[in-house]
């Protein structure tokens, strides 16, 4: 075989959806969707293949998530017709404080090093999932993944493109302070000092070990056993602010969906800290606009931006760990906010206050099995490689969550002792008249609600097939009056949104975008789904 890049793409690509009767198992690698679909097919439930699929992904795709990251699902369970939230995001350290941070220098939270780290929850998510819902043991659902991470894995086209750009961010934190990040180091770059690249193979022995006392534990070493204390050790060590009862006090929470109608759907989000609710209250908004009978209109794209820009207005000024809010949900929700709202929509751009949403690094992925269940989860780093922070001997790599929270201690989100942050990652699911529809996520950071939103918009006002919904050119905004839109929306899209005064940005890297992943249930009980052209992702159907 001649040589080839695997990086270079001459032509632009159309994927199918993809149906199915027994069950389904999406996410960005196709490794990941593999292992929830063998477990499918051995038995398991959507819960099961979810929490098989989660463990996997810190190996699959380590630039979007790890075992110290933080973790959202929404899970719906047939036989009770329900939709349960589960918010399984960490805590600060009790010993930090926003002083402690502007003592040291700092006029915002840093995303490297120990100050941005929080007690991660997605392994706590995992056990809970698994012990409600769940049908087979942990180490069976982990086997797979250790497997795969004695042997290797070969390091997915996007991944290696992720992965060698936080690289160098990485770096230049070590230059600064070698202590935490020595070890992260030893694990993520080969023996040259050089990232992976596509088609390497990458072991991890440690990450093997580690799940196998998870699974023996259930889960519990991490917060109460030997694992936790090496988290806690290390910290100390290298300049960290974690203690033991940080990790002890920590349980995931069973919350409550919070919804929106949307021209006959119901739209289910998590309630704060996360920004879920940036997607209904864009909804709530839109709801009172007419959109144009074409999709590929600059007045569909301005619409969808003016909606979405003034709900990041709000959210991002009052949306915090749901202990320290001052706004309700209620009252961000309610029908005569969102009117007072959509009277400020002209035909020319806004420039409301908020912050400058940015890519991160986080995983998406959502089972249904054939008794009807379905699970959409999402968990995260946040920035890629997160804090650039390993414990040694345990393959666990540690987000960085808390960099959003803010150090002005008039904010909602100021930075506190066992307090959680503003959250960017959000599972969505969409019911109609009482049933399931499906799952539905987009990854990327500030761009979430964003991607969740104009998907809405594609499946519900413009009749897309779930391939389609996430094929379709993306617009984002990036702050003040400034958007980036996709090149494939066109030159015409591109002026036209420019009289109406946005600041347009034309983009190539359609990651930047967001990455996701669908499953619909059809009338007729099939199961219908769809992966990003955006990523390397799966959807594996039985």
């Amino acid at each position: 075989m001649s040589q080839y890049d695997p990086c270079k793409y001459t032509y632009p690509s159309r994927r199918n959806v993809v149906f199915a009767k027994n069950g389904m198992a999406c996410t960005s690698v196709p490794l990941g969707a593999q292992v929830g679909l063998e477990v499918l097919k051995s038995g398991g439930n959507a819960m099961d293949a979810a929490v098989a699929m989660a463990a996997g992904m810190p190996l699959f795709e380590p630039t979007g998530n790890g075992l110290g990251s933080d973790a959202f699902a929404l899970v719906w369970v047939e036989k009770e017709k329900k939709l349960y939230g589960l918010n399984a995001s960490g805590v600060a350290p009790a010993a930090l404080s926003a002083e402690t941070v502007r003592g040291l220098g700092f006029t915002e939270m840093p995303k490297e090093g120990w100050l941005p780290t929080m007690v991660p929850g997605a392994p706590a998510g995992w056990a809970e999932l698994n012990r409600r819902f769940g049908s087979k043991p942990l180490a069976e659902l982990f086997a797979p993944t250790i497997s795969y991470a004695r042997e290797g894995v070969p390091v997915p086209v996007n991944v290696a493109h992720q992965w060698a750009k936080d690289s160098r961010r990485i770096k230049r934190a070590m230059e600064v302070n070698p202590a935490p990040h020595a070890y992260w180091w030893q694990s993520f770059m080969k023996g040259d000092g050089s990232p992976y690249q596509a088609g390497d193979l990458f072991r991890w022995e440690e990450y093997a070990q580690t799940l196998e006392e998870l699974a023996a534990s259930d889960c519990e070493s991490y917060y109460r056993g030997p694992l936790m204390e090496k988290i806690v050790a290390f910290s100390r060590e290298t300049g960290g602010y974690f203690a033991e009862d940080d990790f002890r006090s920590y349980h995931p929470e069973w919350v409550e969906p919070i919804t929106a109608d949307y021209r006959g759907y119901t739209v289910c989000e998590i309630p704060p800290n996360g920004h879920g609710i940036t997607v209904l209250m864009a909804l709530n908004i839109l709801n009172g606009l007419e959109l144009s009978p074409e999709r590929e209109s600059a007045g569909t794209y301005h619409k969808i931006m003016e909606a979405i820009k003034l709900a990041f207005a709000d959210t991002k000024t009052y949306v915090a760990d749901p202990r320290y809010m001052k706004t309700r949900v209620e009252d961000l929700l309610s029908e005569k906010y969102a009117a007072r709202r959509r009277a400020l929509i002209t035909d020319q751009a806004l420039t409301p206050q908020a912050g400058d949403p940015s890519c991160g690094g986080t995983i998406y992925l959502c089972t249904a099995d054939a008794e009807g269940n379905m699970v959409s989860w999402i968990q995260s780093n946040y920035t890629i490689f997160g804090a650039g922070v390993a414990v040694p001997g345990t393959g666990i790599s540690l987000q960085n969550r808390g960099a959003n929270f803010s150090l002005d201690p008039d904010s909602d989100n100021c930075l506190a002792g066992g307090k959680k942050s503003y959250h960017t990652i959000i599972p969505g699911f969409l019911l109609k008249d009482g049933e399931a529809v499906g799952p539905f996520g987009v990854m990327g950071a500030f761009m979430q609600p964003q991607g969740h939103v104009e998907v809405l918009v594609n499946t519900i006002d413009y009749h897309m097939n779930p391939q389609e919904a996430l094929d379709a050119p993306r617009v984002q905004w990036i702050g003040g009056k400034h958007i980036q839109l996709e090149r494939e929306a066109g030159p015409e899209i591109a002026e036209a949104l420019a009289a109406m005064g946005h600041e347009v940005e034309v983009i190539d890297d359609r990651i930047n975008m967001g990455r996701g992943q669908i499953i619909w249930r059809t009338e007729n009980g099939l199961l219908v789904g769809g992966t990003e052209p955006r990523c390397d992702g799966t959807v594996a159907a039985w």
